[in-house]
Protein backbone atom coordinates (compact mmCIF):
# COMPACT_ATOMS: atom_id res chain seq x y z
CA UNK A 1 0.00 0.00 0.00
CA UNK A 2 1.29 3.23 -0.83
CA UNK A 3 -0.90 6.20 0.57
CA UNK A 4 -4.58 5.89 2.14
CA UNK A 5 -5.88 8.44 -0.24
CA UNK A 6 -8.25 7.12 -2.96
CA UNK A 7 -8.35 9.95 -5.34
CA UNK A 8 -5.85 13.09 -4.59
CA UNK A 9 -8.44 15.20 -6.24
CA UNK A 10 -11.03 14.58 -3.91
CA UNK A 11 -9.31 14.10 -0.90
CA UNK A 12 -10.54 17.35 0.69
CA UNK A 13 -13.93 15.95 -0.07
CA UNK A 14 -13.90 12.67 0.79
CA UNK A 15 -12.51 13.69 4.32
CA UNK A 16 -15.88 15.30 4.73
CA UNK A 17 -17.99 13.16 3.78
CA UNK A 18 -16.24 10.50 6.00
CA UNK A 19 -16.53 13.27 8.70
CA UNK A 20 -20.26 13.87 8.51
CA UNK A 21 -20.68 9.92 8.80
CA UNK A 22 -18.73 9.63 11.37
CA UNK A 23 -20.23 12.65 13.56
CA UNK A 24 -23.65 13.25 13.14
CA UNK A 25 -23.70 15.93 16.30
CA UNK A 26 -21.59 18.38 13.66
CA UNK A 27 -23.27 19.99 10.20
CA UNK A 28 -20.52 18.99 7.41
CA UNK A 29 -21.10 21.58 4.36
CA UNK A 30 -19.33 19.45 1.92
CA UNK A 31 -19.64 21.58 -1.36
CA UNK A 32 -18.86 24.75 0.76
CA UNK A 33 -16.47 23.09 3.07
CA UNK A 34 -17.90 24.25 5.97
CA UNK A 35 -18.05 22.58 9.56
CA UNK A 36 -20.43 23.91 12.72
CA UNK A 37 -21.47 22.32 15.73
CA UNK A 38 -24.99 21.10 15.19
CA UNK A 39 -26.12 22.99 18.01
CA UNK A 40 -25.29 26.29 17.13
CA UNK A 41 -25.39 29.16 17.50
CA UNK A 42 -24.92 28.75 21.46
CA UNK A 43 -27.24 31.94 22.55
CA UNK A 44 -24.81 34.69 24.65
CA UNK A 45 -21.44 32.63 23.55
CA UNK A 46 -18.97 34.32 21.39
CA UNK A 47 -18.52 31.59 18.49
CA UNK A 48 -14.87 29.99 17.86
CA UNK A 49 -14.06 29.86 13.97
CA UNK A 50 -10.61 28.27 12.67
CA UNK A 51 -9.57 26.61 9.53
CA UNK A 52 -6.59 26.09 7.29
CA UNK A 53 -5.05 24.14 4.66
CA UNK A 54 -6.32 20.27 5.14
CA UNK A 55 -2.39 18.68 4.90
CA UNK A 56 -2.85 18.79 8.37
CA UNK A 57 -4.76 15.82 9.69
CA UNK A 58 -7.57 15.76 11.16
CA UNK A 59 -8.45 18.87 8.86
CA UNK A 60 -9.47 21.46 11.34
CA UNK A 61 -13.03 19.86 11.76
CA UNK A 62 -11.28 16.94 14.50
CA UNK A 63 -11.66 20.41 16.97
CA UNK A 64 -15.30 21.54 16.59
CA UNK A 65 -17.46 20.68 19.13
CA UNK A 66 -18.58 21.90 23.17
CA UNK A 67 -15.63 23.32 24.38
CA UNK A 68 -13.47 23.81 21.48
CA UNK A 69 -14.15 25.46 18.10
CA UNK A 70 -17.94 26.57 17.03
CA UNK A 71 -16.89 26.10 13.29
CA UNK A 72 -13.79 25.75 11.03
CA UNK A 73 -13.45 25.75 7.30
CA UNK A 74 -10.80 23.40 5.50
CA UNK A 75 -9.32 24.84 2.76
CA UNK A 76 -7.33 22.41 0.13
CA UNK A 77 -4.40 20.75 1.00
CA UNK A 78 -1.89 23.03 2.19
CA UNK A 79 -3.65 25.65 1.06
CA UNK A 80 -5.96 28.56 2.82
CA UNK A 81 -9.33 28.25 3.12
CA UNK A 82 -11.18 31.24 1.08
CA UNK A 83 -13.10 33.97 2.52
CA UNK A 84 -16.21 33.02 1.40
CA UNK A 85 -16.12 29.41 3.64
CA UNK A 86 -14.95 32.18 7.21
CA UNK A 87 -17.69 34.06 6.40
CA UNK A 88 -20.58 31.59 6.03
CA UNK A 89 -19.08 30.08 9.10
CA UNK A 90 -18.90 33.15 11.05
CA UNK A 91 -22.85 33.49 10.07
CA UNK A 92 -23.81 30.08 11.10
CA UNK A 93 -22.67 30.45 14.28
CA UNK A 94 -23.03 34.02 15.18
CA UNK A 95 -25.23 34.27 18.24
CA UNK A 96 -25.19 38.01 18.28
CA UNK A 97 -22.06 38.21 20.95
CA UNK A 98 -20.13 37.96 18.47
CA UNK A 99 -16.72 35.98 16.53
CA UNK A 100 -13.38 35.21 17.38
CA UNK A 101 -11.10 34.43 14.39
CA UNK A 102 -8.10 32.33 15.47
CA UNK A 103 -5.49 32.31 12.57
CA UNK A 104 -2.53 31.00 12.10
CA UNK A 105 0.36 32.80 10.74
CA UNK A 106 0.50 31.15 7.45
CA UNK A 107 0.17 34.00 4.62
CA UNK A 108 -2.76 32.62 3.05
CA UNK A 109 -4.54 32.34 6.46
CA UNK A 110 -3.83 35.72 7.32
CA UNK A 111 -4.88 37.05 4.08
CA UNK A 112 -7.77 35.35 3.99
CA UNK A 113 -8.94 35.68 7.48
CA UNK A 114 -8.49 39.20 7.30
CA UNK A 115 -10.58 39.90 4.41
CA UNK A 116 -13.03 37.38 5.92
CA UNK A 117 -13.56 39.54 8.86
CA UNK A 118 -13.80 42.65 6.94
CA UNK A 119 -16.91 40.87 4.51
CA UNK A 120 -18.55 39.85 8.48
CA UNK A 121 -18.20 43.08 9.69
CA UNK A 122 -19.79 43.85 6.44
CA UNK A 123 -23.04 41.53 7.00
CA UNK A 124 -23.39 42.84 10.56
CA UNK A 125 -21.05 40.13 12.30
CA UNK A 126 -18.87 41.39 15.17
CA UNK A 127 -15.56 39.80 14.54
CA UNK A 128 -12.27 39.82 16.30
CA UNK A 129 -9.14 37.98 15.45
CA UNK A 130 -6.14 36.70 17.06
CA UNK A 131 -3.18 35.51 15.24
CA UNK A 132 -1.50 32.42 16.88
CA UNK A 133 2.46 32.73 15.66
CA UNK A 134 4.13 31.45 18.61
CA UNK A 135 5.43 27.76 17.88
CA UNK A 136 8.53 25.52 17.29
CA UNK A 137 9.22 26.57 13.42
CA UNK A 138 11.98 28.57 13.13
CA UNK A 139 11.84 32.31 13.65
CA UNK A 140 14.51 33.52 10.86
CA UNK A 141 13.59 31.32 7.66
CA UNK A 142 14.18 31.88 4.07
CA UNK A 143 11.39 29.14 3.18
CA UNK A 144 8.46 30.49 5.79
CA UNK A 145 6.77 33.50 7.48
CA UNK A 146 8.38 32.41 10.79
CA UNK A 147 6.46 30.87 13.32
CA UNK A 148 3.21 29.72 12.44
CA UNK A 149 1.35 28.86 15.31
CA UNK A 150 0.18 25.38 14.28
CA UNK A 151 1.31 23.51 17.48
CA UNK A 152 0.17 26.46 19.86
CA UNK A 153 -2.86 26.62 18.05
CA UNK A 154 -3.95 23.38 19.84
Amino acid sequence: MRMLINVPETVVTDALRGLAVAHPELTVDVENRVIVRRDAPVAGKVALVSGGGSGHEPLHGGFVGPGMLSAACPGEVFTSPVPDQMVRAAAAVDSGAGVLFIVKNYTGDVLNFDMAAELAEDEGIQVARVLVDDDVAVTDSLYTAGRRGTGATL
